[in-house]
């Protein structure tokens, strides 16, 4: 990839998380990056596709980052999880659930795209981070994997539907700490809620 297309491409996607997918023109993007529309539909046809060439870059740089969060191992099972999460909501500028909801609207082929790229690796990482804690002691040994994967990333789907959990009741980082909350809770031992309590309540603070 040139450095054009990915200078192009950066600062897209920071408008797109800002702004919204659909609200930002091709004429906004080329104004932002100092370049004609006629130099931009150079690099890129149309603005379908460069939706879902940044989208999809996106989707690698943020999976890339929790490989390493995961593969480094510093912390144990329930505290990786919130590292995990942490890093995510800073990637997609999370304070704000409308420029996803406007993927999923409007450019519905590149949000499944996402979401079947989302899927194969979530379940790889939760399943992981379940045998982890199951080692750990801190999750217990009775629980399967791969449905844990599963309903995991079900509920991170489904607090997604703005229908269910309209932004103005439930803030998008509070409702994912919510949710990591409930998934932890659901799977942990007496000494792994010692240590979600301990997570909580300093978040809490």
């Amino acid at each position: 990839m040139t450095c054009i297309k990915e200078h192009i491409i950066k600062t897209s996607l920071d408008l797109f998380l800002t702004l919204g997918f659909k609200s930002v023109t091709m004429d906004e993007i080329a104004t932002k990056l100092g370049m004609s529309k006629k130099t931009l539909y150079n690099h890129f046809k149309n603005k379908n596709q460069l939706v879902d060439v940044s989208s999809v870059e996106l989707c690698n740089h943020v999976c890339n980052g929790v490989d390493e969060i995961v593969d480094a191992k510093n912390e144990n099972a329930i505290e990786e999880l919130y590292t995990v999460k942490k890093f995510v909501m800073q990637q997609l500028k999370s304070d704000d659930a409308s420029p996803i909801y406007q993927l999923q609207k409007y450019y519905p082929e590149t949000h499944k795209k996402i979401t079947d790229m989302q899927y194969t690796h979530m379940e790889n990482c939760i399943k992981k981070n379940v045998n982890r804690g199951i080692e750990e002691g801190y999750y217990r040994d009775n629980i399967d994997a791969d449905f844990i994967a599963r309903m995991y990333f079900i509920g991170m789907q489904g607090i997604k539907n703005l229908n269910i959990f309209p932004a103005s009741k439930y803030p998008v980082n509070e409702l994912y700490d919510k949710y990591l909350d409930y998934h932890i809770r659901g799977i942990v031992t007496p000494q792994g809620r010692k240590i979600l309590n301990k997570i909580t309540n300093s978040n809490h603070d």
